[in-house]
This record gives structure tokens, sequence and C-alpha cells, in this order.
């Protein structure tokens, strides 16, 4: 595999709609959607956020918040407050996560560096575990890559085995427009 391989994957489930994101909704809109989603779906760990969505959207608002403010700082032009969620290569424990449902893949390389950003892990658990995180731009991704002393394959192993993924945030929509 090469870095012009690479592509960014979203999973969701059957239930939903790909490529949205509830936090962009006004918040008594996205309470009622997230009790809903929760009461239909009991048995998906996907929805398990939803039904404590009333300490999910707080800590949800708070990372993207600081997703937001560190992507422009790194020199990205987000068009939106709430990014987009996908993984590097995919991941079979979302794909898991979300029942085995709609999964989205786009090449990385139609992706433009100011309107992309990606951390190690989940960008929320890693703020919570470990008080903040470390967000790459695209052009800083792929030079970390190719300064790394072996395959992609061995760079994302390396990155996985202590991160299980790394996360990607697009922050316009109409880049994924392939």
């Amino acid at each position: 595999m090469t870095i012009d391989d690479l592509q960014i994957v979203n999973y969701c489930h059957k239930n939903c709609t790909p490529l949205l994101n509830i936090m962009r909704l006004p918040k008594d809109k996205a309470f009622a959607l997230a009790y809903e989603m929760a009461a239909q779906n009991k048995e998906t760990t996907a929805f398990y956020r939803f039904a404590d969505f009333e300490n999910y959207y707080p800590e949800r608002l708070k990372t993207d918040r600081l997703l937001y403010e560190r992507f422009k700082e790194l020199g990205g032009k987000p068009s939106q407050q709430h990014p987009l969620s996908f993984v590097l290569q995919g991941s079979d424990y979302l794909d898991g996560w979300f029942d085995c449902g709609i999964v989205t893949k786009i090449p990385l390389n139609h992706i433009a560096s100011e309107h992309i950003s990606f951390t190690y892990g989940d960008s929320m658990a890693v703020l919570k575990r470990n008080g903040g995180f470390t967000m790459l731009t695209k052009d800083m991704l792929l030079k970390a890559i190719t300064d790394f002393d072996g395959t992609v394959e061995e760079f994302l192993a390396n990155v996985t085995e202590r991160y299980h993924y790394i996360e990607v945030q697009v922050w316009d929509d109409e880049c994924l427009r392939v």
C-alpha cells in the first residue's frame, strides 16, 4: 500500500443517514433525535451515548470546540463548527459498533489539507483521559508516515496498536462530493 491508496471511512448504523452529525442540529432537536434513536436501537452499542445524551452532549460540544480551535491554529479552514467523523483505513471495531451498517469510503487524496484533520484515537476519549489530544493536518500526517521507518501498513499498525484507530475530522462537506 502507498500513501495514495489511503482512504477515510465513515460508519453509520442502517437506521441512520450517512454523513450527518447530530451536533449540527439545534439543541432541542438533537436531544429529541438522540432519545428517539436510543429507544429504537436499545441493543446497538453506537446508541448507548444517545441514551445518556445529557452527559454526552456537553462533552461532545467541548471536544468539538477544542478540535475546531486547534484546527484553525494549524491553518485549517473549517466551514462547519462540528466535523463529520471518519477513521483512516477503517476499523473492524467501529464497524461492529455500528452493527455492520452503512460504510462510506473516500480516497484521502481527494480532500485538501485545509479541510481535514486527524487525531490518534477517539478525540473525545483521549481528551477525557489525557486532558488533551494531538491533532495533525493531512500534511503533518503524511510527513509522519513518510518519516516512519517502515511501510504504510506498519505505521498504521503501530498507531492502531496503541489508539485503536486514527480518527479523521472532515470540516467541509463539499469536499466529500467526489
